[in-house]
């Protein structure tokens, strides 16, 4: 088959949640030669980012999200170390956490799946992480950017923390900081003073990306 048609066919088994069928066809673009990055770039993350939309439409729930997401990394274990380095190049550093007082993590987890395949290093500190967590750990480790998220807006104050932090330390700018999560918006991280928002994983990769080039 064509590249286009496995890289729509990887999709298609990640929305399906078809762990098995994702392994075999992972399998076979590896024996074909089919280049992995592209692979899991516009097969799997494509596919996840379908699945993504399926929940926001209310389709798809939590439980069909997890599914899709193992579907998906059982294919990143087999494409991952095919990756050529040329291609992802220098890695950026990426820390990345749920804020104080919020333990839901399942859209930080994929943006973390999302951040690694697309060839970012990502020091991930889970959940329920104090705002000064995040930016010693960001001078600690040399990261470039900082990543945030929330699905309560009982703890959405806290993200502007971060900010604060920031400017505390004269770091604003000089390490980039966006945000993300089920209740926040785009006029919520202007008006923190954030560098950015994304509103899904395959989002979050495009704002890395544009903020780190």
């Amino acid at each position: 088959m064509t590249k286009d048609e496995m890289y729509q066919k990887l999709a298609d088994a990640v929305v399906d949640m078809d762990e098995d069928l994702v392994r075999e066809l992972s399998e076979q673009a590896v024996a074909e030669g089919i280049d992995a990055f592209e692979a899991i770039d516009a097969g799997l993350s494509a596919g996840m980012e379908r699945a993504g939309k399926l929940f926001e439409e209310e389709e798809y729930f939590v439980p069909e999200l997890l599914m899709c997401a193992d579907a998906m990394n059982a294919g990143v274990e087999i494409l991952k170390p095919h990756i050529q380095s040329a291609q992802t190049g220098q890695k950026h550093k990426i820390v990345i956490g749920v804020i104080e007082g919020d333990t839901h993590d399942i859209g930080k987890n994929l943006v973390k799946l999302m951040l690694e395949t697309s060839g970012f290093e990502v020091i991930d500190l889970g959940r329920d992480v104090p705002a000064r967590n995040f930016v010693e750990e960001a001078v600690a480790q040399g990261a470039e950017m900082i990543m945030v998220s929330s699905l309560m807006t009982t703890t959405m104050d806290a993200m502007a923390d971060v900010v604060t932090e920031l400017d505390a330390r004269g770091l604003r700018g000089k390490i980039k900081y966006a945000v993300g999560g089920g209740p926040v918006s785009q006029g919520f991280a202007d008006k923190i003073g954030a560098d950015g928002y994304s509103k899904n994983a395959a989002d979050a990769v495009r704002l890395c990306q544009r903020l780190l080039k």
